[in-house]
């Protein structure tokens, strides 16, 4: 038999279903790949015992003819999303030794459907990162490296452990969550597929918070269908959460008919920048010609408002960013610095100094700017109007098109350190996804080509709300189309 640890999901859910495989042999083939995955950092945490235990019940499930989509599937849990009796840190020292008493209703979602955790994630400390170098756990490797070469790369952020672990082989899918791209560009760093949903179509109930108007869970897999799969297992309404939709939750993988006849793709002119590499570029006009050969009919647009996203993104998420970590201050949970002879203000100055990084403390005090009284209409208002004119692009772009087609990252993952020190050309790495956030519409990355060092490329498809089937239709037949194929080679074990 095959290595447990390439199957796709669909294929590991139709041997469970006829009986080939168990979910118990399917996790100890996992959680061994995990133990020798060590060197990607992609795990913060690790829960063997209890994979095992719900591997037993998984198995139980499917004996019993109760199998769902992710029965017996071993996946990862990204660190923000809330595990009962389970590490829970946001990869934040202030966070320190956190293991809550709930369940995120994401990942409720998933063990109510039979699904088996692996162990939690690393990412950027609060998902405020491009990269995941901000962790306190220190920075996931990218299972991928360049041609020839043992540097090690960034597997973007602020998902990293999420993409590492399935790039990896040591997850069958992760959860994950997009605020300003961080499913999409991580995903196209690492070859994998990444799909964010509509904001409101997946709670954000027991979600660490980052900038609560633009946080929406979603998933990572390593193909269009296992996407589809794990999608629709962790969406639906959940009264707990006041910003999700009741609404029904439709059956993704039925929309993979790879027939997108008659279609109309938008090509948006304003994300052809100056300077942007010739291998992307020349990706986004593959697509293009992808899209053709398939029957859609691929239709110039504009999206004006396009220039502003990124200083409007880093207006909006950084100032509720302020008001969300406002909560950790060392009285209730996590970490605490005391002062000899200090105060109570003593006390949260030097745990909030100890305990953020110095990404989050920049954006911290970025978020506290523009909220300050005399700043607050001169950016945070103005922000906010710019955003209902970002969103009404897209709406204007809908009534012309079905989905729009653009590259996801401008540029490939590139190594430890080469953007670090420079925050604004980090936050660069986010103009083609950060738009598509703002106006809380769906959007995926796929798996398209490599470029001339062999690391991987992607394009992204952005749809109408609440139309993630066409994003995911549209996803397969780019799938189909490049044929993706490449892997990394193992150097991790």
């Amino acid at each position: 038999m095959t290595d447990l640890t390439n199957l796709t999901i669909a294929d590991a859910r139709d041997l469970l279903k006829k009986g080939d495989i168990t979910s118990r042999e399917l996790t100890e083939a996992h959680v061994a790949a995990v133990d020798a995955a060590d060197a990607l950092n992609a795990y913060v945490a690790k829960t063997p015992e209890l994979a095992m235990e719900m591997a037993d019940k998984a198995d139980a499930k499917i004996a019993a003819g109760e199998q769902k989509g992710m029965t017996g599937i071993p996946v990862g849990i990204k660190d923000l999303f809330a595990t009962k009796g389970v590490h829970t840190q946001a990869c934040s020292h202030i966070l320190d030794g956190f293991k809550p008493e709930y369940e995120s209703t994401v990942t409720q979602n998933l063990w109510d459907d039979g699904a088996v955790m692996l162990g939690k994630l690393n990412m950027d400390e609060f998902a405020m990162g491009s990269s995941n170098e901000t962790s306190f756990y220190g920075p996931v490797k990218n299972p991928w490296r360049a041609k020839g070469s043992d540097k090690d790369y960034v597997p973007g952020g602020s998902s990293g452990g999420s993409v590492a672990s399935v790039a990896g082989y040591c997850a069958m899918g992760a959860t994950a969550s997009d605020t300003g791209g961080s499913i999409r560009q991580p995903a196209a760093f690492t070859g994998t597929f990444g799909i964010k949903p509509t904001y409101g179509r997946c709670s954000r109930y027991g979600m660490v918070a980052f900038a609560s108007s633009l946080d929406q869970a979603g998933t990572i897999t390593r193909t269009v269908r296992d996407g589809a799969i794990m999608l629709e297992s962790i969406s639906g309404f959940d009264k707990k959460d006041s910003t999700s939709v009741d609404m029904p939750v439709p059956n993704f993988e039925a929309a993979l008919t790879g027939d997108i006849r008659g279609m109309k793709i938008g090509i948006p002119q304003e994300y052809h920048l100056a300077g942007m590499p010739a291998e992307i570029e020349a990706l986004w006009h593959q697509g293009i010609e992808w899209m053709k050969a398939a029957g859609a009919e691929v239709v110039d647009i504009n999206l004006p408002h396009t220039k502003y996203a990124l200083p409007t993104y880093y207006i909006v998420a950084p100032a509720e960013a302020s008001s969300n970590l406002a909560r950790y201050d060392g009285v209730r949970y996590g970490l605490r610095e005391m002062v000899e002879g200090g105060n109570l203000v003593d006390m949260y100055e030097a745990t909030r100094a100890a305990g953020f990084g110095d990404e989050v403390k920049r954006r911290i005090m970025i978020g506290t700017y523009v909220l300050s009284a005399g700043y607050y209409d001169a950016y945070y208002l103005k922000a906010q109007k710019v955003r209902q004119l970002i969103s009404h692009d897209f709406n204007q772009a809908f009534e012309q098109v079905d989905a729009i087609l653009t590259p996801t990252a401008p540029s490939a993952a590139f190594a430890f350190g080469e953007k670090s020190d420079d925050p604004i050309a980090m936050y660069l790495n986010d103009v083609f996804t950060v738009p598509a956030s703002l106006a809380g519409i769906p959007g995926s990355s796929v798996a398209a080509g490599t470029d001339a060092n062999g690391l991987p490329l992607g394009l992204q498809v952005l749809g109408r709300p609440w139309d993630e089937e066409t994003v995911l239709k549209v996803s397969g037949v780019i799938e189909e189309a490049a044929g993706f194929t490449a892997k990394p080679e193992i150097w991790w074990r």
